[in-house]
């Protein structure tokens, strides 16, 4: 129990770059869009792999940035009564999610992946479209990469509610909820 703290921080550490990393991709995204319509509405000249270009990194945002989304409580939820929550009574919650709801759903999506992911690489799977991006099986592996950063994420949730349980309520998660934990 001496450790979580220090697994907690490598944690949070690894997220919060990989996160920051990732959300370059939205920069990607709209210069790349902005470049398709340059393209075409200026020049008359289109590009389907340009166009599937800012879709995939748009995608790769969402699918990447999934871990660090959850480690700033920023994922949809109904917040009714999670909010007027104590401390104890969120880390039970977060406990019970993460081991009964997030572990099983992130098992089952490798689970099933894996061997979608396993089959586009063995392809070199590109587009489908005629002009397309070629290297479509790098994109499909953002779902085993999703399951990967949500599940560290997902551990550290984890260990954070132990210890809020086992009295070391500076633990919490913060919430952007607009209220600090109770």
């Amino acid at each position: 129990m001496q450790r979580l703290p220090a697994v907690i921080r490598a944690i949070d550490g690894f997220t919060e770059r990989f996160g920051r990393l990732v959300s370059w991709l939205t920069l990607g995204t709209v210069l790349v869009c902005f470049a398709v319509v340059v393209l075409r509405y200026v020049f008359s000249i289109g590009s389907i792999c340009l166009q599937e270009l800012y879709v995939w990194q748009h995608a790769l945002v969402f699918m990447l940035g999934a871990g660090y989304t959850l480690m700033h409580g920023g994922h949809v939820r109904v917040d009714l009564l999670y909010v007027r929550m104590s401390v104890r009574r969120r880390a039970w919650v977060d406990l019970f999610g993460t081991v009964f709801f997030l572990a099983p759903w992130l098992f089952v999506l490798v689970w099933f992946g894996w061997p979608f992911l396993a089959r586009s690489w063995s392809l070199f799977e590109a587009s489908g479209q005629a002009g397309g991006c070629q290297g479509y099986f790098i994109l499909k592996s953002a779902i085993v990469l999703f399951a990967a950063v949500v599940a560290i994420q997902g551990l550290a949730l984890f260990c954070r509610s132990l210890l809020v349980l086992l009295g070391r309520p500076e633990f919490a998660p913060v919430r952007d909820t607009g209220k600090e934990p109770v």
